[in-house]
């Protein structure tokens, strides 16, 4: 049986993250969360002061930072390590979220976390979420899916996880960080979050977590047996 490449994209909030995991697991395959690379990147850039606008100092810390996910038995999940530090829980907080876009928004950085993701799926069978999977990194890829939900949902969704981690964020602070970020990803000049022409759409509004599992399972299914 051929192995596919999944491109799940779309806009913070959607369920992306938690619908590739659980359809990765399904099908056996890997799991690559892109904005976790970003949020790694991220971290880094806050915990050592680069300032964005210097391209030498930016071109300095990438040449300095290494990226890998390690599966957790016990979690049943990847988690993300930069330089050799678990830093899964650090790169979730809003303080890393809030300035995730104009990190990502800087080209070395982007061409930097796109080779890094593409050698991560050199061998097929993967399942990769992110803003420009479809569009940038795997515009080949066999299956290309674009979330959307609603404001509403999307900042009640992000709220209970923040909350079930014991972080205290309001649902208008959430929001607030959403459209900011939607509206950066949007518009930004490297690698724009959108829709390509063959992308399915995927509103995820009002589906209970098992239903847009299984839509997607039902779509890579076709396309392996195709």
């Amino acid at each position: 049986m051929r192995k596919i490449i999944i491109a799940i994209d779309g806009y913070s909030g959607c369920g992306k993250s938690s619908t590739a995991k659980e359809v990765a697991k399904r099908l056996e395959y890997k799991h690559i969360d892109s904005g976790a690379t970003y949020r790694a990147v991220t971290l880094y850039f806050i915990q050592n002061e680069i300032n964005l606008n210097d391209n030498d100092a930016v071109n300095e810390a990438l040449g300095k930072i290494s990226i890998d996910f390690i599966y957790n038995k016990e979690l049943g999940k990847n988690e993300t390590f930069l330089n050799q530090q678990n830093v899964e829980e650090e790169i979730r907080k809003m303080y890393v979220s809030e300035m995730v876009s104009p990190v990502s928004a800087i080209k070395e950085v982007r061409g930097t976390m796109v080779s890094i993701q593409r050698k991560m799926a050199l061998d097929g069978g993967v399942v990769m979420d992110g803003r420009d999977i479809g569009s940038v990194v795997f515009p080949e890829a066999e299956l290309k899916i674009f979330m959307v939900a609603s404001d509403e949902a999307r900042a009640r969704r992000r709220y209970l996880e923040l909350k079930g981690k014991g972080q205290e964020v309001s649902v208008e602070e959430i929001a607030r960080n959403f459209r900011e970020r939607d509206q950066q990803d949007t518009s930004r000049k490297e690698s724009p979050l959108v829709r390509v022409e063959d992308a399915i759409e995927i509103d995820t509004s009002d589906l209970e977590f098992e239903d847009q599992v299984q839509m997607v399972l039902d779509l890579a299914n076709e396309k392996i047996g195709e």
